[in-house]
């Protein structure tokens, strides 16, 4: 094995000409996606359209494919950013290694199977492809991800150093650093919310009003900040990192700050942003229904308009922060003759805020908790609506039928900034694991210095930085104002799996401590597992990333 010389001195595993293999390694998983989009294309796809009943006949492969593009970008989203880390100078082996085991582990999995969920491995042979017929590089298939590489990775992020993320752009650091502080200043008390099972108090939702989190992307004309969904990553991924709830306060806002922007009159833009923005009112995305799921457009919650009120009839579930919120992003059916997403139509729906004694105070409007295993700072509930009034002028954008379309063109940012609580998520994991197996003593040393747990941990930080790149992607391309549903769809994807799998090897580190309620992991792993299942839950996110890619987006 080649070896190179680390600053010390020690030989470092690393690769020479670690870019130049990268690139080749690369190449050839592209020419795998080509490959496999070549055959799934005469099997789904009818008179140039993709043909959804084909679709979900080869369901299992068309699922692979969006695994192996989500895969291949995010191999090219690493190579982007050890390019640009390069030519900055920046390129340490830290990072190197962190780009090394990325390749050395993903491109393997390409060419041998690569898993979709616990128990669902996807081959070439599915795709009716060989293997052996795509030639990878064989020094990055071999060793790449050898024990040495690992341990090396080991040794550098031992001090919480886990490679430069790429920003280069010191506001961004500075946010960074700002919000990184804030979370560990609430790491313990998140814990006691979590296992007391109460919301985040309010006082806390006000600091973070005050550091600007609910008006961050919205423009700086009706008060926010005006900074992009990359500045909300970076903030949503620091303080998910200390607690998910922390990161998620602010969702429901940039979801209906988006969708007033996007979808509101000017009179709505100028009345609820500012407010949204200050943090003066908090809202709620009241939009699933029991039975339908994913299903938005069977929703059957109606609503009739006399006069100048709209009245609300119907039921919603799994609506989060409910009680105490005071405007609601509601989803309701406005044409009765229809039985599809075109008779659907969304409301500005303002709610009084409710108390722990009375969580729901208002005519026409019933609520009862959901109770969870994780995710709880802001609790989930079931509503009831019977006659429940909104106000006409409250119709988003002054027209019926909009609703379906006006909630879609949300889904790019939501599901980026899902991507950033995953990767937060996926890092306080990793941060606890890491903590946990420096202060463990077993058989006379710390456990971090067995191959098997500080390989784990290595493996971790690398795979973490995939999903950050691929994320940061997404949220560039929003930025950048280009179509991004389906790099949106991938950073959801893999940093939902990122965000279980360090949760689960994490607690495996600590052993049976891991498993009382006291250890903060313990929490981790409840919180973590909610990811691959809202926002789109990971069969919906692979399914709208094969069609895409299939009907020929980017």
């Amino acid at each position: 094995m080649s070896v190179a010389l680390n600053e010390a001195g020690a030989a470092s595993p690393l690769l020479p000409d670690l870019l130049a293999r990268c690139q080749a390694g690369l190449s050839a998983a592209q020419k795998v996606l080509e490959e496999v989009r070549g055959r799934l294309i005469g099997r789904v796809t009818s008179a140039g359209r993709v043909d959804a009943r084909a679709l979900d006949q080869h369901q299992f492969i068309a699922h692979g494919y969006s695994w192996l593009a989500t895969y291949v970008t995010g191999l090219e989203q690493m190579l982007a950013w050890a390019a640009r880390l390069d030519n900055a100078g920046k390129f340490g082996e830290r990072e190197q290694l962190i780009l090394q085991i990325a390749f050395g582990e993903y491109l393997p999995q390409i060419k041998g199977g690569f898993p979709m969920s616990q128990g669902e491995i996807v081959r070439l042979t599915d795709f009716g492809l060989d293997a052996g017929a795509f030639k990878f590089c064989d020094d990055l298939m071999r060793i790449g991800n050898s024990p040495a590489a690992r341990a090396r990775l080991a040794d550098l992020i031992a001090d919480g150093d886990f490679g430069d993320p790429g920003l280069d752009d010191e506001a961004l650091a500075i946010i960074r650093d700002q919000f990184h502080s804030f979370a560990e200043d609430h790491v313990e008390a998140a814990h006691q919310w979590h296992l007391k099972d109460e919301l985040i108090p309010v006082e806390v939702i006000g600091q973070l009003a005050e550091m600007g989190v609910f008006g961050l992307t919205v423009p700086e004309e009706f008060g926010g900040a005006g900074m992009g969904k990359l500045a909300m990553c970076v903030v949503t991924e620091e303080l998910s990192r200390g607690y998910i709830g922390l990161g998620s306060l602010g969702t429901r806002s940039e979801i209906a700050a988006e969708l007033i922007r996007l979808g509101g009159t000017e009179a709505q833009k100028q009345h609820w942003l500012p407010r949204i923005a200050s943090g003066e009112i908090l809202p709620t995305a009241v939009f699933t229904e029991p039975n339908t799921g994913s299903d938005l457009g069977a929703l059957r919650t109606r609503a009739v308009k006399e006069g100048d009120t709209y009245r609300i009839t119907g039921n919603k579930t799994w609506i989060t922060h409910a009680s105490r919120t005071d405007v609601m992003t509601l989803l309701a059916r406005t044409d009765p003759n229809s039985t599809d997403y075109r008779g659907l139509s969304m409301f500005l729906a303002e709610k009084p805020r409710g108390t722990t004694g009375d969580p729901f105070p208002a005519k026409g409007m019933t609520g009862g908790e959901i109770h969870v295993l994780g995710y709880r700072g802001m609790k989930e509930y079931e509503l009831g609506f019977d006659g429940f009034e909104v106000k006409a002028a409250n119709l988003l954008g002054g027209a019926e039928g909009q609703g379906f379309k006006q909630l879609m063109a949300t889904f790019e940012s939501a599901r980026i900034q899902t991507a950033a609580r995953a990767v937060g998520v996926a890092q306080c994991a990793m941060e606890l694991g890491l903590k946990y197996a420096r202060e463990r003593v077993q058989f006379g040393q710390p456990i971090y210095a067995f191959p098997r747990i500080h390989g784990k941990l290595a493996w971790m930080a690398a795979e973490i930085m995939i999903a950050r790149q691929l994320t940061y992607f997404a949220a560039r391309e929003k930025d950048s104002d280009r179509r991004c549903d389906i790099p949106a769809g991938m950073a959801k994807l893999l940093g939902a799996r990122v965000a279980w799998s360090n949760a689960d090897n994490a607690l495996q580190i600590h052993g049976g401590n891991g498993y009382a309620q006291e250890y903060k992991i313990s929490r981790v792993l409840c919180d973590a597992r909610i990811l691959n299942i809202f926002e789109g839950a990971a069969e919906i996110q692979a399914q709208v990333v094969a069609r895409g890619l299939l009907s020929g987006r980017n």
